[in-house]
């Protein structure tokens, strides 16, 4: 269970300006991540795990990152990666949890990358994958590549296979260097590894119900991958725009009155606010979808549609606090202008493309429409 995060908020704040120096998080930071249950998070029960709610996962991520965008991005993916790695075989699980949940697992499982080609008993891995978050503290990593099918006659198209390597057993090639959620350590993964079978799966498994699953076990990849991005955003905005009203509150202009008496603040204060909580409002929704309602291809672009229409909606906030806050807010430590482009680099994410989700909208419906004329 998510609890006690003021250790995280209390560290975050301390280690801020390193994250940003180092373009990692720090070792501390990532061990107060695992010690407020992140890690555990999704992971089964039967291995020690919460198997938790994504309404719960949407809650804590936000309260990180009104702090930190960076730490609450490693929380989130740290998080969903243990709802990946339960979809390795049972040998699998045994060899990644034997000791206990509480396993940082980094990743980059999308877009595939490397190569894999099949050995006796297993796979060969090699390559290098790209913008691996929190693989410094990891413990393991989630590697993906277009794997070879089974051997047969006419030859198939190749699966999107995913490999669970040691963290040992890879090299982090310092790469990261963005403008943007730079305490992510999002550096690259280079890999030549032998992994067994009972160390992989195909991201087709990935939400497959197993009986007696947990709910989060049961769901399909792209009806939350979208949300696990799109919670730091949310908390990210949340956060810019608390700064912004303190600061306004408090300046008072050379005519004695507060900068908050005036009435293009209050239009600032009252359309920001307005964006950012109903992006708050569709990222609950979506996560109430993930957690309780029955899954149809319409539901799945439905989470799709509104992740990507709330992260738009906080991104459109945080350009005009920005553009609104002085020229303060232009110094490189200032944590609003840092809350602006954590928001800024978070937002190009690929899941949170506003119009691959409006394509995957609109087929998802046009599809149901067809299927419901051909039942009349």
């Amino acid at each position: 269970m998510l609890s006690d995060l003021e250790p995280v908020l209390e560290t975050a704040r301390q280690d801020r300006a390193l994250l940003d120096e180092s373009c990692r998080l720090t070792d501390r930071l990532a061990d107060s991540l695992v010690a407020a249950g992140f890690t555990r998070h999704f992971v089964p029960e039967a291995r020690g795990g919460c198997a938790g709610t994504f309404t719960a996962l949407l809650d804590a991520v936000s309260v990180v990152a009104e702090t930190c965008a960076s730490t609450a991005w490693c929380g989130a993916l740290y998080a969903a990666h243990g709802r990946l790695a339960s979809y390795l075989p049972e040998a699998g699980q045994q060899e990644l949890w034997g000791s206990g949940p509480d396993v940082c697992v980094a990743a980059s499982v999308v877009p595939p990358q490397g190569n894999a080609r099949r050995t006796r008993g297993g796979w060969r891995l090699t390559g290098e994958w790209a913008m691996a978050s929190g693989a410094d503290q990891a413990g393991w990593v989630l590697l993906a590549a277009w794997a070879p099918v089974a051997d047969g006659g006419a030859q198939p198209a190749p699966e999107h296979r995913v490999f669970a390597v040691r963290r040992s057993d890879v090299k982090v090639i310092d790469t990261w260097r963005p403008v943007g959620l730079r305490g992510t350590g999002s550096n690259t993964v280079e890999a030549d590894v032998r992994v067994p079978e009972h160390l992989t799966f195909t991201l087709r498994d990935l939400g497959r119900a197993k009986p007696h699953a947990a709910r989060c076990h049961t769901v399909p990849f792209p009806l939350v991958a979208s949300l696990i991005f799109a919670a730091p955003v949310l908390g990210a905005a949340e956060g810019a725009l608390r700064t912004w009203w303190d600061r306004q509150s408090e300046r008072v202009r050379p005519d004695g009155s507060s900068a908050a008496e005036q009435p293009a603040q209050q239009q600032v204060l009252a359309r920001t606010a307005a964006h950012v909580q109903a992006a708050r409002l569709l990222l609950e929704r979506a996560a109430q979808r993930a957690d309780h309602a029955p899954v149809t291809p319409v539901l799945v672009a439905e989470n799709q549609r509104d992740v990507a229409v709330a992260v738009e909606l906080c991104v459109s906030a945080a350009n005009e606090l920005f553009r609104s806050a002085g020229p303060g807010a232009l110094d490189e430590g200032d944590p609003l202008q840092r809350a602006w482009r954590d928001i800024t680099a978070a937002s190009t994410h690929g899941t949170l493309n506003f119009a691959t989700a409006a394509a995957s909208y609109a087929g998802a419906t046009l599809a149901a429409r067809a299927r419901a004329g051909a039942r009349r």
